[in-house]
């Protein structure tokens, strides 16, 4: 589903894919990012949606959540790595501290952040890795 801001609202005007089962989780994400500036969310719940979504709207981000049913985060992040090699992946899930920064890097993904970090950071964050 792609949700999109009011143009004349000031913002960088990229495309921001945040893949999460959790709809809530998904719609906060969306909301911060779109009042961030960003012009559309495209939102999947697994990560199969995920590179689905991803060949068709080719995402300057991807916020993915790790746990998720059908296909998880690490499962998903090499095949978006192959997709969009240069797109950063940032995995945004409750259970970073089981993962190492090592592991997931060898997975494609380009950060682990834990949800419980304020959304300000994890927006910074993502203004940071796509190089603004």
């Amino acid at each position: 589903m792609a949700r999109e801001t009011d143009p004349k609202k000031p913002g960088i005007g990229k495309t921001v894919l945040v893949v999460d089962d959790n709809a809530a989780i998904r719609k906060m994400l969306a909301s911060a990012f779109l009042s961030d500036g960003f012009k559309t969310c495209i939102e999947a719940e697994n990560g199969k949606e995920a590179i689905e979504a991803a060949r068709q709207s080719r995402p300057e981000l991807i916020v993915l959540d790790l746990s998720m049913p059908v296909m998880n985060g690490l499962q998903s992040a090499p095949e978006l790595r192959k997709l969009l090699p240069q797109t950063p992946i940032i995995l945004f899930t409750l259970y970073g501290l089981n993962l190492s920064q090592a592991e997931a890097s060898k997975s494609g993904i380009s950060l682990v952040l834990e949800k419980t970090v304020p959304l300000a950071t994890l927006i910074e964050t993502a203004h940071h890795l796509m190089g603004y």
